[in-house]
């Protein structure tokens, strides 16, 4: 009788998991029939596939290899943090009162939140680490000359936005870890002679971090910084774009 039991959990089980594999099936191929309907409605009146292969049929020069992907692993990373972000700000409660607490609700209450934080916390951190191989490379390449030296000094640009995301995205949660590292850190500017202070008042919103901090950091955070970002990342596509891949060693 034991086994007749076990028997009809494991099936009942398996019969589950068709069940949500068909649906996910359905799912996606009404997806797939609907975007191939909308596209074949848009290319018969705007000619996008004329308008795309003038886009992305580009030839790549022979030399460019593995490492010349890193630049795209960081556009990636930073549109999936985009998309998450959107995901978490649909929670998140920009409060000292409320902070935590949301942060703690996404992760064990929220369906998936765990996951979809996980994404934006893991591909913050790796998006750091392919910037920097992506100009370390441009650097040893000498892809920074004339005449992609304006592209360089974007860059330069955006990887200290990078940092900026960083920095502002860490007092979020807000526990101890980020209010003590966001004291300290906010205090560094302050040693800067003439302006320094203002800048630190600036960050701080006051003599300590409080709710104007968490306020500003979050403003910058969700809001100027992406849209400097996208910005300068259209200037800097563009440029790519127009001088193309710069030559071998």
């Amino acid at each position: 009788m034991k086994s007749d039991g076990s028997n009809n959990k494991k099936r009942s089980f398996w019969l589950d998991q068709i069940e949500r594999s068909v649906n996910l099936r359905w799912i996606i191929n009404w997806l797939g029939l609907s975007t191939g309907f909308l596209y074949g409605e848009l290319d018969d009146r705007l000619d996008l596939r004329s308008a795309l292969q003038k886009i992305l049929k580009k030839p790549v020069p022979k030399h460019v290899n593995f490492w010349f992907c890193f630049g795209g692993f960081t556009f990636l990373l930073f549109l999936t943090n985009i998309i998450t972000g959107i995901l978490l700000l649909m929670y998140y409660r920009p409060t000292i009162d409320q902070a935590y607490d949301s942060i703690v609700h996404i992760t064990n209450n929220v369906p998936f939140g765990w996951l979809v934080r996980g994404f934006h916390h893991w591909a913050a951190n790796i998006m750091v680490i392919t910037v920097l191989i992506h100009m370390i490379r441009i650097y040893f390449h000498g892809a920074y000359k004339h005449p992609r030296d304006m592209n360089w000094v974007i860059g330069i640009t955006l990887l200290l936005l990078i940092m900026a995301f960083g920095f502002t995205g860490y007092l979020l949660p807000w526990n101890q870890v980020s209010f003590w590292a966001t004291t300290i850190g906010a205090e560094i500017p302050s040693t800067f002679p003439v302006l320094g202070k203002y800048f630190t008042y600036l960050l701080k919103g006051g003599d300590s971090v409080g709710q104007l901090a968490l306020t500003r950091f979050f403003a910058f955070h969700v809001v100027i910084l992406p849209w400097i970002t996208v910005g300068l990342l259209a200037m800097h596509f563009l440029m790519v774009r127009r001088l193309g891949i710069s030559g071998p060693l």
